[in-house]
């Protein structure tokens, strides 16, 4: 399997907070059967001011320690970037790094605020449309404004954005709305990849493989697995040439 939003490079935002931690959240994924990682540290100014710099050094130590311990997993290094002005500056000077390519189109791992959908965003993406980067949505069924208003994603779906679902909203693991919105997401058809959002060993750990399993039971084995292999594969696969 292969996890395309997750939060194990150490110490550059709130999720593996030293790379002893990142090791074991490593050994973790493994043992759930994921092989590749994209990892997605936050780019959110003012908050974690990441830059395609500091997240590849972060990639780097733990490449060597992976090697070093003989864990057999793959990483790549991307970002989840927070919606704002901000991210329209960084993608006209290039610092922002992109997941990967979907149809032609690069893939930005975009964030909303969790509580909120923005005054703007559909303008955003358009403007990223425009220029040929297509946003994957990151976790909209855990995204408050979504969650009263299902109805209110349908604009960017139809824009074509991609939608990236938590696989522990799937199990239950966020709540009932999450989980209800999961579901409802799953059934329609809109899903683009399921991905672990790891941030730590107890409440959110690096596992894909029971949140693909509750997805089987709503929309069949086949389609599940699509979910944690095949497209996640298409896209990030340019990272592991």
């Amino acid at each position: 399997m292969i996890d395309l939003h997750n939060h194990l490079l150490p110490g550059i935002d709130d999720g593996a907070p030293d790379l002893e931690t990142s090791l074991a959240l490593a050994r973790m994924a493994v043992q759930d059967g994921i092989t590749h990682l994209v990892c997605t540290p936050h780019i959110h100014p003012g908050r974690y001011d990441n830059t395609p710099t500091s997240i590849q050094a972060a990639r780097e130590h733990l490449v060597n320690a992976l090697q070093a311990q003989s864990i057999p997993l793959r990483v790549a290094a991307a970002a989840e970037v927070r919606f704002g002005m901000e991210l329209m500056v960084g993608i006209s000077q290039g610092s922002i790094p992109f997941l990967g390519e979907w149809q032609g189109k690069k893939v930005l791992l975009l964030e909303l605020p969790h509580g909120e959908i923005p005054f703007g965003a559909e303008r955003l993406v358009s403007w990223l449309l425009q220029r040929n980067i297509i946003p994957m949505i990151a976790h909209p069924e855990r995204n408050k404004g979504f969650m009263r208003a299902p109805a209110r994603l349908k604009p960017f779906i139809e824009q074509g954005c991609l939608l990236q679902v938590t696989a522990a909203s799937v199990s239950g693991r966020f709540g009932l709305a999450a989980e209800e919105l999961a579901h409802a997401l799953l059934l329609q058809g809109v899903v683009t990849i399921l991905a672990s959002d790891a941030h730590n060993l107890q409440h959110r750990p690096p596992l894909l493989s029971e949140g693909m399993q509750h997805a089987a039971r709503l929309v069949g084995e086949a389609k599940a697995e699509a979910l944690v292999k095949q497209t996640p594969w298409e896209i990030a696969q340019s990272h592991f040439a």
